[in-house]
């Protein structure tokens, strides 16, 4: 029997949408306000979902407290209050969309996990604007 734990969580961040190789103007036309030169910020809500066996041992699919420490670990100290184009060294080459993002922060709790553990990552980059991803 497979059971789905969850934990959320929370960090602010500034960044802009473009692409190096394009001028201002393309980027303006295609990226809109969100590739302001001077950055903007988000409110970010997370949501990490770990699927496993119960352990018969402990009761647990994964201990709650590891998922956050390894969420604090690899997502709020890496990303919380800092300009993820400028500070956050996955996206030097890569554009900090939703997507992009979420891709990273599964990468990085994926690493983490026992390897017989599923995760999906869900972003809220508004209350309204969401993404999630699951390794597919």
């Amino acid at each position: 029997m497979k059971v789905t734990v969850s934990r959320r969580a929370h960090f602010n961040a500034a960044h802009r949408l473009y692409r190096k190789d394009w001028s201002d103007e393309k980027n303006t036309e295609v990226f809109g306000k969100c590739s302001n030169p001077n950055f903007h910020g988000h409110n970010y809500e997370l949501i990490a979902s770990v699927t496993g066996e119960i352990n018969p041992e402990t009761g647990y699919v994964i201990d709650i407290k590891d998922l956050k420490d390894i969420i604090k670990t690899e997502v709020e100290d890496a990303f919380d209050h800092k300009n993820l184009n400028v500070e956050v060294p996955e996206f030097k080459d890569l554009n900090p969309t939703a997507e992009n993002i979420v891709v990273v922060i599964y990468n990085k709790i994926k690493k983490q996990l026992a390897s017989h553990l599923e995760l999906e990552v869900t972003l809220y980059e508004t209350p309204r604007n969401f993404v999630s991803y699951s390794g597919i």
